[in-house]
């Protein structure tokens, strides 16, 4: 029998359940026991039954696509956010398509046109390094929207991050309990609120020590400036005992650059912790000490948020802050009394 004529009629009969209950399976409802949903699923593939999702659209009025807008995926944290953002939405029987954009004015207004001719339901902004313009403009066309582990200083914007000024104060922390004093810091952004809040909890533990940083540097959270400012620091009369990188990604070049170009020991010679915990991290090659960013957690608040927002328009933006944790691996020296992070992922 072909596909197209089997219906969700065809489907309820042969796997015993009511057709509004095939409804809800291939809509993705949480409504329905598992042990149907898998049946059904299994009844339906059998069958040759594909959903029609155009009149799931028609029905609802809703294109049931999210668009993700990124600006790369050079860094690991953000492929694996990626991926499992999509799980999550598509569990709630969300399509998703990926956009990436830069920060150019062309690029930004060519973004949200397709963005508007998809007719996407919601928009999740996870980068950054993504402009305030594109934000702006986001805003402006209505379409629901949250920032993922993107701070901006706007009431009107919902968001999901990580504690960023904590998470930066504690890595900093750590350093200083480890006995350094020489501690150089490789910045994010300026214009992002994530890489100032992280710079801002880095400050904020140095001068509760009284301790002067050896240096501040903006490296727009790029793996190739930071390895130019980290050969400028050491090439220096007074070098850094101590790094903490604004992200893992710039933190693997930094260690490339200590390791296989200066030549020097770490963490003997020189301690080094980053922040993501991007997947990389725990391969030996790198052993980094970082600071996790909870992702599971912001996963879940981003999408919960989003779909809220679809499912209603006067829904007021939230910002949610989730605490981070500082996970201890082979790059830093250990302060007494603290041990190496036991759990990995």
């Amino acid at each position: 029998m072909g596909s197209a004529r089997i219906t969700t009629y065809d489907v309820a009969k042969a796997a015993g359940v009511s057709q509004p209950t095939v409804s809800r399976v291939f809509s993705r409802s949480a409504s329905v026991d598992p042990a149907k949903v898998e049946r059904v699923r299994a009844v339906a593939r059998e069958l040759g039954y594909i959903p029609n999702l155009v009149a799931r659209s028609l029905n609802s009025g809703n294109s049931f696509r999210i668009g993700i807008v990124l600006a790369y995926l050079k860094n690991g944290f953000f492929g694996e956010a990626l991926q499992d953002l999509s799980k999550a939405l598509n569990k709630q029987g969300y399509s998703v398509t990926v956009y990436f954009a830069g920060n150019s004015s062309d690029e930004v207004d060519a973004i949200i046109d397709d963005l508007l001719a998809d007719q996407v339901d919601g928009i999740v902004l996870a980068s950054i390094s993504l402009s305030n313009k594109l934000v702006a403009r986001v805003r402006k066309s209505g379409i629901p929207c949250v920032l993922f582990n993107r701070g901006q200083s706007d009431p009107d914007v919902s968001m999901v991050t990580a504690s960023n000024f904590e998470g930066g104060k504690q890595a900093t922390e750590f350093l200083i309990k480890a006995g350094h004093s020489r501690i150089a810091h490789l910045a994010g952004w300026r214009k992002a609120l994530n890489g100032v809040d992280r710079s801002n909890g880095f400050m904020a533990a140095m001068q509760a020590t009284g301790l002067e940083p050896l240096a501040c540097v903006d490296c727009h959270f790029r793996r190739n400036v930071a390895m130019v400012e980290t050969r400028k620091l050491f090439a220096q009369a007074e070098v850094p005992d101590a790094l903490f990188v604004a992200n893992d990604h710039m933190a693997f070049g930094v260690l490339e650059v200590l390791r296989e170009e200066l030549g020097l020991r770490v963490p003997e010679e020189v301690s080094v912790i980053g922040y993501d915990d991007a997947p990389m991290a725990q391969w030996k090659t790198f052993d980094l000490t970082t600071v996790r960013q909870p992702l599971p957690q912001m996963i879940d608040a981003t999408a919960k948020m989003l779909l809220s927002e679809i499912s209603d328009t006067k829904h007021k933006p939230q910002k949610v802050e989730i605490p981070g944790e500082l996970i201890i691996r082979g790059t830093a020296r250990i302060p007494a009394g603290l041990h190496r992070t036991k759990t990995e992922t």
